[in-house]
């Protein structure tokens, strides 16, 4: 393993995250800002089951599982679309329903769908990223409670019908960084399809919060239907954020 390899590895794997599209407000492995790239990718179209698993285990020997799926969409000009299907507790008495979130960069837009108001809350998205803004990533902070954190190539394999080229990076904490006894090793792998780029599979053991798992299955190579990436007639577009606050998004 190499560290000097770090600082590229990780900034590739967040480059093809955001560009894919799905998030992962749940788990934390990616945020609804990726929907929102600022690199889209274009002339790669596909469709897919995205599948996200978090495991935690209690002192007290109690386990919280949490799952939930999304069906995900990316034509070839690079838009895409996330449908996610909630249920609410059964005590709260409020029926499943789905968040539909589209994001245009063609337009400049990215669109929250509520089809109980029929309204679509609309948000400019950011400039592209050119090869001038970019520049190199900042060094990492050092000192002797700061993390240690190494990259090693897992090579090239079939990963849920897809070519993909695998990285493993590793994040020690050292002893004391913030009471801890002992150091913390915090391992993330990530499979990337070669030819998509985009992540098919992505595996984080963090012993603080547990084990929490993505995988994008069902994976189709075509282009999907247009009206997918359009917000649907009869609709009232808004600026701003109509966020997600329960039932009654788009179903």
């Amino acid at each position: 393993m190499r560290t000097t390899l770090v600082f590229c590895t990780l900034s590739l794997v967040t480059s093809v995250l955001a560009a894919q599209g799905p998030r992962d407000r749940a788990f934390g492995m990616r945020g609804r800002s990726f929907g929102a790239s600022r690199t889209p990718v274009t002339g790669l179209p596909y469709s897919a089951v995205e599948t996200q698993q978090s495991q935690q285990l209690l002192a007290n020997g109690n386990q919280i599982t949490r799952s939930e799926q999304s069906n995900v969409y990316r034509d070839s000009q690079g838009r895409t679309r996330t449908e996610r299907t909630i249920t609410p507790p059964a005590a709260s008495g409020k029926p499943s329903f789905t968040e539909v979130t589209i994001v245009d960069p063609v337009a400049g837009y990215r669109y929250e769908l509520n089809s109980a108001t029929m309204t679509a809350f609309q948000t400019p998205l950011p400039p592209p990223r050119t090869s001038a803004s970019t520049g190199s990533r900042p060094a990492r902070p050092s000192g002797p409670n700061s993390p240690t954190v190494t990259s090693s190539s897992l090579g090239t394999q079939t990963v849920n019908g897809v070519l993909a080229t695998g990285t493993q990076v590793t994040e020690t904490i050292p002893a004391g960084a913030f009471g801890n006894a002992q150091p913390i090793q915090v391992v993330r792998i990530t499979w990337i399809s070669t030819e998509l780029k985009i992540p098919v599979e992505v595996k984080t053991s963090d012993p603080r919060f547990g084990t929490r798992d993505m995988e994008l299955t069902s994976i189709v190579q075509a282009e999907p239907a247009a009206s997918l990436f359009v917000v649907p007639s009869g609709y009232t577009i808004k600026t701003g954020h109509g966020g997600f606050p329960g039932a009654g998004h788009a179903r």
